[in-house]
């Protein structure tokens, strides 16, 4: 008989894998590879086979590697390989070197969410090593954080190519608590086509900045009538449905009129919101906007580009990944949403039943001196050492 894992050194390794990865740039504008030939390296030295699923260009690639038996049923471990940006953020340590302070684990990534890679990884040693009566696949996505672009294609394989999972494991930060449910996300690229003049003969030119205003003060209007709209009792923090506006860039200088205006936004709608629907009156106002341009000046115009769409994770009666990630986690709390988007909603989208929990806190994603506790790391090896024993004794 196999002895169960030992937690604390389960904890001890994760952190030394993290320490790893964490070294590893994978800011979602550059690539992954070197993260994901350094995992195929680890796997393939504790005997386990893995596949990439790269991108178009083959410049990033998912991961997707199976432990078990070929045969259904099995648990899947899922995380992104990829991470925000560091520039203009004042961190109080390399981002790019973990930092252990005061019990928190510093650098980028620590908690959204190599921590949960990290976790991941070194439990793999355990999982040879066990009897396994049900397999575990680990699925690493890239490109998440830019529109969690990268996980289709991963998920396409997993349905195509592994016998069916009962449940999928997303580690996205929620301090080791099952969350159950999560906004689905939308966002859109605005681009407005104008044309140069001299500022002081606007008859011979069309400003795109100025032909783009409308439309910023719809979208911010329609955000401020989805605050104002939405219901009170809604698990969700903030309520309902948000829209916001994440850049605007137009025009070379003060006196020539702008040739171009680009804009992105992002909706974001719990399950059961028809987003198109909301936005009705934006497209409408777009096609208006674009005709009167064109109606001066051709080469003019307004185009919509839907650029990412992340569906929903909608709360599952009885669910089995809840289930299993609660029995896992210790966990006896209520039940519980989160207003960020996760690949979550995309494997549920594809049949499977999905949970979220993972090492940290959201509210250190993103920042700078992001940091992992400690103890959460142990958590999650706690979580991690009770899912070979599961599997093992099924």
């Amino acid at each position: 008989m196999v002895a169960p894992p030992n937690v604390e050194q389960l904890a001890a390794n994760a952190i030394e894998i993290l320490r790893t990865l964490v070294g590893f740039d994978t800011t979602s504008r550059g690539s992954n590879l070197a993260l994901i030939e350094w995992v195929e390296a680890y796997l393939a030295g504790h005997g386990v086979a893995s596949r990439r699923v790269p991108n178009a260009d083959g410049s990033k690639a998912n991961l997707l590697a199976s432990i078990g038996p070929d045969i259904a049923g099995g648990v899947v471990l899922s995380g992104h390989t990829d991470v925000v940006p560091v520039d203009g953020q004042a961190w109080s340590s390399d981002p790019w070197s973990l930092t252990e302070r005061d019990g928190r684990l510093y650098g980028r990534g620590t908690c959204d969410m190599k921590g949960f890679l990290a976790l991941s990884l070194a439990t793999v040693p355990a999982l040879t090593q066990a009897r396994l009566q049900k397999p575990v696949h680990l699925a690493f996505s890239y490109d998440e954080e830019v529109g969690c672009l990268g996980a289709p294609d991963l998920i396409a394989v997993i349905v195509a190519q592994v016998p069916p999972p009962a449940v999928v494991i997303v580690g996205e930060p929620t301090d080791m608590v099952a969350v159950h449910g999560h906004k689905g996300i939308t966002s859109y690229r605005v681009t407005v086509t104008g044309r140069e003049a001299h500022s002081s003969l606007t008859h011979l030119g069309a400003s795109a900045i100025m032909a783009a205003i409308p439309l910023l003060s719809a979208l911010h209007q329609l955000s401020a009538k989805l605050a104002h709209d939405a219901d009170p009792a809604s698990p969700y923090i903030p309520a309902g449905c948000s829209l916001t506006l994440g850049q605007v860039n137009g025009g070379t200088a003060v006196n020539i009129l702008a040739r171009e205006c680009v804009f992105v936004f992002d909706l974001r709608c719990p399950a059961g919101v028809d987003a198109q629907a909301l936005l009705s009156d934006i497209f409408i106002l777009a096609r208006q906007i674009d005709s009167e341009l064109k109606a001066r000046f051709p080469e003019t115009g307004l185009v919509i580009q839907r650029r990412s769409h992340t569906p929903p994770l909608a709360p599952e009666p009885g669910g089995a990944a809840e289930l299993l990630a609660r029995r896992l986690a210790g966990d006896n709390g209520p039940p519980r949403v989160v207003s960020y988007a996760a690949e979550a909603g995309q494997f549920q989208e594809a049949g499977f039943s999905t949970v979220i929990c993972g090492p940290g806190s959201i509210d250190r994603a993103h920042q700078p001196d992001e940091f992992v506790e400690v103890s959460q790391i142990q958590r999650g090896a706690a979580f991690m050492a009770r899912l070979v024993e599961r599997l093992s004794a099924l």
